[in-house]
């Protein structure tokens, strides 16, 4: 039998982030944790509503996970982002020593890989999971904001 729980699969549940994130008038972007094919943690940008620069969506997701596992420490945990990180998201990241990460758009003026930062040794990283619909949510994000 063929395992449903794929990149794909939970990058499809941080697009529903995403979208929840639109439709509140915040950045669309979504994430979640995941653990033993279980999502333990799921948020998205709530920056405008918080009126918070650091209440972005892995951050809020980075939290609630670690509230679940009852420790700061997300070994073991992937961690599902429709854009790549940003610099302060990636250094959260690295201290929470996830061990996953898997993103769908890259980020070529705010992401963590054109600043040059650097994930814990041990994360694995995969990029590209659902690209094109995690950019097209974001072009139409911005030109909805630009009107």
């Amino acid at each position: 039998m063929e395992n449903p729980y794929t990149d794909e699969y939970f990058m499809k549940k941080a697009l529903h982030e995403a979208e929840a994130a639109f439709d509140k008038g915040e950045i669309p972007i979504g994430a979640v944790v995941v653990v033993n094919n279980q999502i333990i943690a799921r948020s998205h940008n709530l920056t405008e509503l918080l009126n918070d620069v650091t209440a972005h969506a892995e951050m809020q997701s980075i939290t609630a996970a670690a509230n679940f596992l009852g420790g700061k420490y997300l070994k073991d945990c992937t961690i599902y982002v429709t854009v790549e990180p940003c610099q302060m998201c990636a250094g959260a990241l690295y201290w929470s020593q996830v061990s996953k990460l898997v993103f769908g758009a890259r980020d070529d003026q705010r992401g963590y890989l054109v600043m040059g930062t650097k994930l814990h040794p041990k994360t694995a990283v995969i990029q590209g999971v659902m690209a094109n619909e995690a950019s097209q949510l974001m072009r139409r994000f911005f030109a909805h904001r630009r009107k």
